[in-house]
């Protein structure tokens, strides 16, 4: 265990030295053969620590595979004749495949509940964030996980994510009676540039209260850009010019890394896999667990109720008979405005796409086999780029190439319907993404902070305690560490606070007093 997390942790700190002649020559040659040799015209002229940095990232890329994804996502195959002979079909995913947590039995959840805090209790529940994002929508350069979206208390998103893993660790040990042996590893992924700024910040929080063996950052891979001819593009003489490949590169991600190795030693067995801007989500939700478990599926994903049938927002349903995610986009109108026939007033397509998402570990395992046949989708960019006759760097005006990525998605259509399913929850209680800048009036920090405080103050009102303030939309910020889902707040049963105000370590703190 001890070596798999050095190795996840710890890079290289060696002197970079020169490649041999012999190296350069069949590097050269492979480039040459796929017809990409200008990524090596100015390797000649480049210092001993350049040359070594360019090999070394050449060395991880195959271009004779870069050319073939590259000429698929350019030119993608027809999936249906000119004629129209086959027209793509759009049906909700059935009954068989769905559960809601807003009309499910409490039997139903209660039952979920107690088996996820069962897996969780004998170790076999992991936990994948995708944080690869930088907050510069938010005016920051820093990791989107370390923002403070103006809660009283200041935590960030990494924070509140970690307490809530401490927490469900906690009630699934007061449960089983496992004491504090109770683990939930949390496997971190990052881009480039967010990596060592992620590794510090862990470090200099003390990775929140959580061991550091079981915080495991690793990162996302990356795929060269490609210019509009095909060729891949020079940032600078001695650097390839890369992009993240996208959240569907968490699988390629989780094998590279030994992340799925670190599992396996482990024991795991259930995967709960999310995004790290969404301030609500449910770390290692007992019941999300324990209600993808009991259904023996392979991938189980979590939805909101889409708000209007206009709200742009990616929809999970079957495609052509298989489970998928289609764009907002790709739905005509009368399609996305057609209603459920069994519940007048809710739309038929309503199953928002949040990427929160489960997995079996015995799936993921199979990863290497499929993988290369994951889609990629293009995306058109101004890319800039150093000119391979004189090396110096070019800022086009317009697009000038393109980005690869991949989506977490593309995978849901290779299962079978009986290895998937769905999970509707509260979009109030479990969806609240921080995307643009402050002010917006939308999926901002102030909405986020309002998300977490409005949800407080209905957990300590359902346990009997009165909420007065001179703001109708003041909240209470309840601590992660004190209640993970509104459990655990009997003491506050008669009394009254006043918001804005903090629960934690069972003391509430009023604020502004």
């Amino acid at each position: 265990m001890e070596t798999v997390s050095q190795a996840l942790h710890l890079r290289s700190q060696d002197a970079p030295q020169e490649p041999t002649p012999e190296q350069v020559s069949q590097l050269r040659e492979k480039y040459t053969l796929a017809g990409q040799s200008q990524v090596l015209t100015f390797y000649d002229s480049l210092s001993v620590a350049e040359k070594a940095a360019l090999f070394r990232q050449l060395s991880n890329f195959d271009p004779l595979y870069i050319n073939t994804i590259a000429a698929k996502a350019l030119s993608p195959p027809k999936t249906e004749s000119n004629d129209g002979a086959k027209k793509t079909t759009l049906e909700p995913l059935p009954e068989s495949a769905t559960a809601s947590i807003l009309d499910s039995k409490q039997e139903d959840i209660d039952k979920w509940y107690a088996s996820g805090l069962d897996l969780i209790a004998k170790n076999k529940v992991a936990v994948v964030l995708m944080a690869g994002g930088q907050g510069t929508r938010l005016g920051s350069s820093a990791p989107k996980g370390c923002y403070d979206i103006g809660l009283p208390s200041h935590k960030s998103l990494f924070q509140i994510q970690a307490e809530r893993i401490r927490k469900v660790e906690e009630l699934a040990a007061e449960k089983s009676g496992a004491g504090s042996n109770v683990i939930v590893p949390w496997y971190v992924m990052t881009s480039g540039p967010t990596r060592k700024p992620t590794e510090d910040y862990f470090k200099q929080n003390n990775y929140f209260g959580l061991s550091p063996e079981n915080v495991i950052i690793f990162e996302q891979g990356v795929l060269p850009c490609i210019s509009n001819d095909g060729k891949i593009l020079l940032e600078s003489k001695g650097k390839v010019a890369v992009a993240p490949d996208g959240n569907g590169g968490i699988y390629n991600a989780l094998v590279e890394s030994k992340v799925l190795d670190d599992m396996k030693v482990r024991g795991i067995e259930h995967i709960h896999a999310y995004c790290v801007d969404n301030c609500l989500v449910k770390v290692a939700d007992p019941i999300f667990i324990g209600f993808s478990a009991s259904l023996n599926v392979d991938i189980a994903t979590k939805v909101v109720r889409k708000r209007n049938a206009t709200e742009s927002v990616g929809l999970i349903l079957l495609k052509n008979g298989r489970p998928d995610v289609v764009e907002y986009s790709e739905i005509d109108k009368e399609v996305a405005e057609e209603q459920d026939p069994k519940q007048p007033g809710v739309l038929k397509f309503r199953a928002a796409n949040i990427v929160n998402h489960y997995y079996s570990f015995s799936f993921l395992e199979s990863i290497p086999i499929w993988t290369k046949d994951l889609p990629h989708h293009v995306a058109r960019k101004k890319i800039p780029y150093a000119d391979t006759e004189t090396g110096e760097t070019v800022k086009p005006q317009k697009p000038n190439g393109i980005k690869l990525e991949q989506f977490v998605f593309d995978v849901f259509p290779m299962l079978d319907l009986n290895k998937f399913a769905c999970m509707e929850v509260r979009r109030e209680d479990e969806f609240s993404p921080l995307k643009n800048a402050s002010g917006t009036g939308e999926d901002d920090p102030e909405t986020s902070k309002s998300d977490i405080m409005l949800q407080g103050k209905r957990w300590v009102q359902a346990a009997g305690a009165t909420v007065t303030s001179d703001e109708p939309d003041a909240g209470i910020e309840v601590s992660p560490l004190i209640s993970y889902g509104g459990e655990g707040l009997e003491h506050l049963s008669g009394k009254t606070l006043r918001a804005p105000a903090i629960i934690e370590f069972e003391v509430e703190k009023k604020l502004g007093n």
